[in-house]
């Protein structure tokens, strides 16, 4: 078992719970094209994320920590991306037939975790804090990424539920205007955190 198993979980908890580009992309999502057009999002961001915790476990780390520019340029990249997803949420159409589209596909948010700013910051931060790699390496390694899966499937999934909650309020197009606004507002603010 990891020594510091419940502080693990409790700092997996709070950094995956709280709003982000994940988050908010996966309750806009679940809002506009329901919970089943949501998976493959889902997916590949629980799967995304905990493939880039292995790989900084096994070797990116280093890198990182080397050429800390790596981290900027990633956080840039991702800014971008987020950037364009708001302004994609903020002009789509609310009629039925945009229900056949998705806005983030199952590759598209796999390959986002590697650039998507919170996540990146917060994979280096689990990595360099949990895993000691002069004692115990391969069981520590075991618990961050299995630790971080279960909480990525279970940040995910609750935010998906959230927008298809949210969406039995929704009686009008305005409302549903506004509700895209809103996700479009809070990942611009995501972006703005990531600089301050």
């Amino acid at each position: 078992m990891h020594p510091n198993l419940i502080s693990l979980m409790l700092f997996c908890f709070v950094t995956s719970c709280t709003p982000g580009p994940n988050n908010i992309l996966a309750s806009y999502s679940s809002f506009n094209f329901g919970l089943k057009k949501t998976i493959p999002h889902m997916l590949g961001v629980a799967l995304g994320y905990t493939s880039m915790i292995t790989a900084l476990d096994i070797g990116l780390i280093f890198p990182f920590k080397k050429y800390p520019i790596i981290q900027e340029v990633l956080k840039i990249l991702g800014s971008l991306f987020l950037i364009y997803l708001a302004y994609k949420i903020s002009f789509s159409k609310s009629n039925s037939g945009n229900l056949a589209g998705n806005p983030v596909k199952f590759l598209n948010s796999y390959f986002f975790q590697f650039v998507n700013p919170k996540g990146v910051s917060v994979a280096v931060i689990t990595v360099v804090t949990f895993v000691d790699s002069t004692n115990h390496y391969f069981l520590h390694s075991l618990w961050i990424i299995g630790v971080s899966f279960f909480f990525a499937c279970f940040s995910i999934s609750f935010w998906s539920l959230l927008g298809k909650f949210l969406r039995k309020f929704a009686s009008s197009e305005k409302f549903i205007k506004k509700f895209n606004y809103v996700m479009s507002f809070l990942l611009i603010s995501c972006i703005a955190t990531f600089y301050l």
